[in-house]
């Protein structure tokens, strides 16, 4: 548990860095859509990109990996669905719902994954996202749009210009051709990505919204304890179905247990889904996720 609380406290420092510097206006509001945009288009994908160039894509568990990842997403989004149903809950607000429980804060994810398991961890979390980052934007994109006529375009869409997906069907690509990264390209990506997790976590923080938290508390509480320890449940004996070998399990693990995205709540907004209710289940997801992913962690890798 030590070791586990000495890794997180930093990673959620700058959290509370980036959420104070937000309100002290220490930096114009202009800065963080700026440096927003910087880590989600270059930075981050620089990240994938160099990981995905040199992970283990010939891996045997692969397969078993990526088919643990969808039974996870196909169980949750059911069970979010069914209660749709059962508690009468309207569209936009069933996107929110369902972002919140299927899809993950992919910074925070990888920065407790590189400093837990080093290089090693952070090419199979690359692998672990390659699969997860699409089939969380399908899901996301079809609750925000049920209900409604939805072309291909309006589903593809969104998707294909997501640079963390390009990004790792680049890296993808890399790795599969006899090129990849040559030149000393390598080396700059490094540079690049060893900017992009400090950065995203103190825009994280920057994010973080308070307002929606005492309107919304029942419903985004219910959310943040499916997410943060009923996923990281599910995902635990799906491994073991799977028989999942040791890291791979805990990487999917820690994927299931941090908070969802901050970029669902841009993806809620642009689809008429509820971003308030949105942004207060990033917002209180992310502040909870500090009590229990040491307990979820310590479980997990004991």
């Amino acid at each position: 548990m030590s070791k586990i609380l000495l890794v997180l406290w930093p990673l959620f420092a700058l959290i509370a860095i980036g959420f104070i510097l937000r309100r002290t206006r220490l930096f114009s509001p202009d800065f963080w859509p700026g440096a927003e945009k910087l880590n989600y288009f270059i930075l981050f994908p620089a990240l994938l990109i160099n990981s995905l160039a040199s992970a283990p894509l010939n891996n045997p568990k692969l397969a078993y990996l990526g088919s643990a990842i969808l039974c996870i997403l196909a169980i949750s989004s059911l069970l979010v669905l069914i209660s749709k149903y059962l508690c009468k809950i309207t569209v936009p607000r069933f996107g929110a719902h369902i972002q919140g429980i299927t899809r993950f804060n992919t910074y925070l994810g990888l920065a407790i994954v590189a400093d837990l398991f080093g290089k090693e961890g952070v090419a199979v979390a690359a692998v672990i996202m390659a699969i997860l980052v699409p089939s969380c934007n399908v899901i996301a994109v079809l609750a925000l749009s049920s209900g409604k006529k939805v072309s291909v375009k309006q589903l593809l869409l969104p998707i294909i210009k997501n640079p963390l997906i390009l990004s790792c069907v680049i890296g993808i690509l890399l790795n599969l051709s006899p090129v990849g990264l040559p030149f000393g390209s390598e080396q700059l990506l490094k540079l690049l990505a060893a900017a992009s997790l400090p950065l995203g976590l103190i825009c994280i923080g920057g994010a973080l919204q308070t307002t929606t938290l005492r309107k919304e508390f029942k419903p985004i509480i219910l959310s943040t304890l499916l997410r943060l320890l009923a996923m990281p449940v599910l995902t635990l004996i799906m491994a073991k179905l799977f028989s999942l070998p040791n890291l791979e399990t805990i990487l999917l693990v820690i994927f299931f247990a941090i908070p969802t995205a901050p970029t669902a709540y841009i993806l809620t907004r642009q689809l008429n889904g509820d971003s308030q209710l949105m942004a207060g289940i990033i917002t209180l997801q992310t502040i909870i996720a500090v009590f229990t992913l040491p307990i979820v962690l310590s479980f997990v890798m004991h």
